[in-house]
């Protein structure tokens, strides 16, 4: 049964470009003809046509169906049954007749198999290094639980950035996340960090929950606390009745001030705005850490 959409007015400052483009209808043939998913049709993200027609994509690996149901979420939630275990290597050979330099892999949650989807994680890294050896590789993970064996295989393939979404603040957490710990993501991103200390980490927020400044603010100060590099926050919107409502529209001006006070509080890189999502421009992202890793080792 289809999600029923939501009918609302947006602010005027919400401008989407249509997707037209050539590079737009050829990746989305591209992906159809591999029967691979994508995030950005999957969670209807608002900056498709921009990332498709710059020939950039983030992949969905391990299937379209995930085993968590966040309230915030336009993944569909179910049992998602057998493991492709051809997808790392489809995945690996789109990315290099895509001709692409920088690319992020992320997955539904998958708390049916033993290892949480780690190893095809790390496979599906591997494969796209073999194949594409200049690229630079970004993996959105789900929590694995927890598990530092499960996470010591993805960083054991080598990405480029580790990154996983704290998605809110604490008090709000459980209300859209009630299968997930806000501890226990933050110990995950310590974790990464501890396991390979220069690999830039990175953790991204949705505003307009429910959640107050002075909460996006104290949110910032764990990840940082828990040594994250990288952070992104956009304006939640919500996808259909069923999901979480809209609290509170975010205006350009508020997200320019807290990209400024992410700034200043110590994060390599901000990218704050209504439209930004975890893996929007993720490319520019990963060279602000890599610059400032670089300056710091020279001091």
């Amino acid at each position: 049964m289809q999600k029923e959409k939501v009918k609302r007015r947006l602010p005027d400052w919400f401008k989407v470009k249509f997707p037209t483009g050539d590079n737009f209808h050829e990746l989305k043939e591209k992906f159809s003809k591999a029967s691979l998913n994508t995030v950005c049709e999957e969670a209807a993200c608002p900056n498709i046509a921009d990332c498709w027609d710059r020939k950039t994509a983030t992949f969905m690996i391990l299937g379209d169906t995930c085993t968590r149901a966040c309230s915030y979420c336009n993944v569909k939630t179910g049992w998602p049954g057998f493991v492709d275990k051809s997808e790392p290597f489809r995945v690996a050979m789109t990315i290099k007749q895509m001709g692409l330099e920088y690319v992020v892999i992320t997955s539904v949650d998958r708390d049916d198999l033993e290892d949480a989807g780690s190893k095809i994680f790390a496979k599906t890294i591997s494969e796209t290094k073999k194949l594409s050896p200049q690229i630079k590789v970004e993996v959105l993970t789900p929590d694995f639980n927890g598990d530092p064996k499960l996470l010591r295989n993805v960083i054991n393939a080598k990405p480029d950035v580790m990154n996983h979404n704290i998605e809110t603040v604490r008090r709000v957490f459980k209300k859209v996340r009630p299968k997930g710990n806000y501890d226990l993501s933050m110990k995950f991103l310590l974790d990464s960090k501890g396991m390979s200390p220069k690999l830039p980490t990175k953790s991204g927020m949705m505003v307009g929950l429910g959640e107050t400044k002075e909460e996006i603010i104290e949110t910032m100060k764990d990840l940082l606390r828990n040594n994250v590099d990288l952070l992104t926050i956009g304006q939640y919107l919500r996808p259909s009745k069923k999901h979480h409502p809209i609290i509170k529209f975010y205006n350009p001006k508020e997200f320019t001030e807290l990209q400024k006070i992410g700034m200043e509080l110590g994060f390599s890189h901000v990218a704050a705005g209504p439209l930004v999502r975890s893996s929007y421009h993720a490319d520019e992202q990963h060279n602000a850490a890599v610059d400032k890793l670089i300056s710091q080792s020279k001091r």
